[in-house]
């Protein structure tokens, strides 16, 4: 991928009106990779990621001489209870002894891609997700990221992340998580509400996560992020503004704040929420656009992608200097890396490869007991698939596509390539989202609202088909 263009963003919040997230609200992919996750084909298996592995470690994953950056991630689907809007890939129980067999099942997984990439790989950055990662215990914990660090470089500075479960955790374990090495931190918070958090069965007091975050700060991790969702049952205009008002006092570093997509026929926890409980368009919009009205009041910027990180904070410092990356854990500070993928359900990246493993425990178990990795789909990326890759990432982090850089990386004439494309993005431009330029394309102040839509524009998967339904909406 070519070098990300360098470009100074003024600080600047545009007025959003309803009417513009309204008439743009449509269903879109959240770019954590192109092509998206659905391209993925089963022909794709063990044997194609081994590759991928092997050719990295003979230097296929080297960039002018030095290694690609490396990160992991880990999923951890256990959870002991179930929150109704969820669409994770997770296992609900309480019993914690389950989890013997999936670390076991882990230690395996790591053996084998460790085998795959020969010497030991640098390792800049690692995120815990789930499920609930902190279903595990402190030693449990702890002994995977042993486990880890046998296999991987921790390098000094990375980002080492876990997602946090509220109602999972306390000061103590806080203290032994920064202990073991994690340095970021993810609460799931979703709205503080009383009745909203009876409504999608996730009740954890406003009080809880305030002395939770200050625990944290008193330990010195260097960021929290905190998930908010706005549109889930019981929500009001009115409940919905309380909340931006107790998360903006919590000061987190980072907020993402996403969309509530209902889908019960995909999602069989969302089947326990009364459809008629969900807020209307209209105040689902109206709760968009207060909530960048309130952080931005509050001191954070826009990133892009329902992200607002405060603006001294390390992902707007990167935003306002055009060194956004992108991988399927969101926005990163990060230079483009390979994604190492561990755990039932995982998806990642090596070079021109994306894969993923069962998504089920007992497919996943089956493998590794085989002595097999346990992927079950993924894609080799064509050229066509690599040059496209390249734009709608220059789009959703640097906000601008620079015709050179991406003539001079792939030996093409970007505006004979892309001549159906440009004329497709005329609309955007007319909306004052988009503009043309005589060396590229810029995404406005106000279009970094929209940015989904932009990369839409180059998606020729999308463009061939027309085929949303499966995607959420991009407001």
């Amino acid at each position: 991928m070519s070098e990300p263009v360098l470009i100074s963003v003024v600080p600047y919040t545009p007025v959003v009106s309803r009417d513009m997230l309204s008439r743009l609200d449509v269903n879109g992919p959240r770019y954590t990779s192109y092509p998206t996750a659905d391209r993925f084909v089963e022909a794709y298996g063990p044997a194609n990621y081994r590759q991928a592995l092997q050719q990295r470690a003979e230097g296929g994953g080297v960039i002018g001489g030095a290694a690609t950056p490396l990160s992991v991630y880990v999923h951890i689907p256990f959870c002991e209870s179930v929150c109704y809007y969820c669409a994770c890939n997770k296992v609900i129980t309480k019993h914690h002894e389950r989890a013997t067999e999936y670390l076991e099942a882990l230690r395996t997984e790591i053996q084998l891609v460790s085998a795959q990439l020969g010497a030991v790989q640098s390792l800049s950055q690692l995120h815990f997700g789930g499920g609930t990662p902190t279903f595990l215990s402190d030693d449990e914990l702890e002994g995977l990221m042993t486990t880890l660090r046998t296999a991987f470089r921790f390098v000094e500075g990375g980002e080492y992340a876990i997602e946090i479960d509220p109602r999972t955790i306390d000061a103590g374990r806080l203290k032994r998580l920064a202990a073991m090495g994690f340095n970021r931190l993810s609460f799931g918070v979703q709205d503080f509400d009383p009745d909203v958090q009876q409504a999608v069965h996730r009740v954890q007091p406003f009080e809880q996560v305030a002395e939770l975050m200050q625990a944290a700060r008193d330990e010195g991790f260097m960021s929290i992020n905190m998930d908010l969702i706005y549109g889930l049952p019981k929500q009001t205009p009115e409940s919905f503004q309380r909340t931006l008002q107790q998360v903006s006092s919590l000061k987190p570093d980072r907020i993402a704040l996403y969309a509530y997509a209902h889908l019960p026929q995909r999602f069989k926890p969302q089947r326990r929420i009364h459809a008629p409980d969900l807020p209307k368009a209209e105040d689902k919009i109206g709760m968009l656009s207060t909530a960048i009205e309130a952080f931005g009041l509050a001191g954070y910027d826009y990133i892009g992608m329902d992200h607002f990180a405060l603006h001294h904070d390390s992902l707007a410092v990167a935003k306002r200097q055009g060194r956004l990356h992108r991988n399927f854990q969101g926005y990163s500070t990060h230079p483009d890396s390979d994604l190492i993928a561990l755990g039932v359900s995982a998806i990642g990246k090596v070079g021109a490869h994306y894969c993923q493993n069962a998504k089920t425990l007992d497919e996943y178990y089956d493998a590794l007991r085989s002595g097999e990795l346990p992927i079950v789909r993924g894609l080799t990326l064509s050229r066509d698939d690599l040059v496209r890759r390249a734009v709608i990432m220059a789009v959703m982090c640097q906000g601008r596509v620079d015709y050179e850089s991406i003539e001079l990386a792939y030996l093409i004439d970007f505006k004979q390539y892309f001549e159906a494309e440009l004329r497709l993005l005329e609309p955007l431009v007319e909306s004052g989202l988009v503009q043309m330029e005589s060396d590229g394309v810029r995404v406005t102040p106000l279009g970094w609202y929209f940015v989904r839509a932009v990369g839409m524009v180059f998606d020729r998967y999308i463009q061939a088909d027309k085929t949303l339904e499966r995607f959420s909406r991009i407001i």
